[in-house]
């Protein structure tokens, strides 16, 4: 694992694969409880599959990245996609990327592709998000007191400080606490979603118990870009946990027709 500085931020970040300039970079943009680490073994399987080089990296206060300002801003994804994610890529090198985002991590990729939207962007090819949300719901809301519950009670909290540390506390009530303001049900992001000109694949479980098709269907009629859609019947809120296989099978198909459109 190794460190950069953006501004005042420490972050954590990790590459798989050696880049050879012969195509685009996967990047991935971890969920709102993520880190590099959570995302366990598949960036290497991507890697495995695609052929193409991985990044990621853990945003500020999560996993071993330094500290986040709290308590969050209800637009603190508009801030990671609109300033940190350009740093990030200027710092680490790469001029070609698709954003490979989770949740949270999902919206941070709109952010930034309908933020610094083509022509005048070339950096960004496509966005595979993956359960995004671009928008409150109500089954979102009552999934994260439910996550409360079980920090508080269930042993969550154990868990997650296996990837947190000694910041666990303010990773996980960071993104609580701000997901549960009153003024977080008007949240939205779809200002963006008419600048996000790339192709764009969507992965869904159709169980996920933070957001519905309602996602789906918002992004698909509201982007400028052509939209692939994969829809995963018995899986939850981490199809590339849950149903591992099928969400690698659609990240492939999608990326060998972007880098090899013959």
């Amino acid at each position: 694992m190794h460190r950069v500085t953006i501004g005042r931020m420490r972050l954590e970040y990790r590459w798989w694969g050696a880049r050879d300039g012969s195509g685009p970079v996967l990047v991935l943009l971890h969920e709102g409880l993520g880190c590099v680490e959570m995302w366990r073994d598949f960036p290497a399987l991507l890697h495995r599959r695609t052929g193409l080089p991985v990044f990621a990296w853990s945003r500020a206060g999560y996993g071993g990245s330094g500290p986040a300002v709290l308590p969050r801003r209800i637009d603190y994804m508009h801030v990671e996609g609109r300033d940190a994610v350009g740093a990030v890529l200027d710092a680490a090198g790469i001029e070609e990327a698709v954003l490979v985002g989770h949740s949270d991590g999902a919206s941070i990729a709109i952010v930034h592709a309908g933020t610094h939207a083509q022509p005048s962007n070339s950096r960004i090819r496509a966005l595979v998000l993956i359960a995004p949300h671009v928008f409150c719901e109500d089954v979102s809301i009552a999934s994260i007191r439910a996550a409360g519950d079980a920090y508080r009670d269930g042993g969550l909290r154990e868990r997650l400080a296996r990837y947190h540390g000694n910041q666990v506390d303010a990773a996980f009530f960071g993104w609580h606490d701000a997901w549960l303001r009153p003024e977080f049900r008007q949240w939205s992001i779809e200002e963006f979603l008419s600048r996000v000109t790339v192709p764009v694949l969507l992965i869904q479980g159709a169980q996920d118990a933070y957001g519905s098709a309602a996602q789906l269907d918002a992004i698909e009629s509201g982007v400028a870009g052509p939209v692939t859609r994969r829809w995963l019947e018995g899986c939850g809120h981490a199809p590339h946990r849950e149903r591992p296989e099928e969400t690698l099978d659609a990240v492939e198909a999608f990326v060998r027709r972007l880098t090899r459109p013959d």
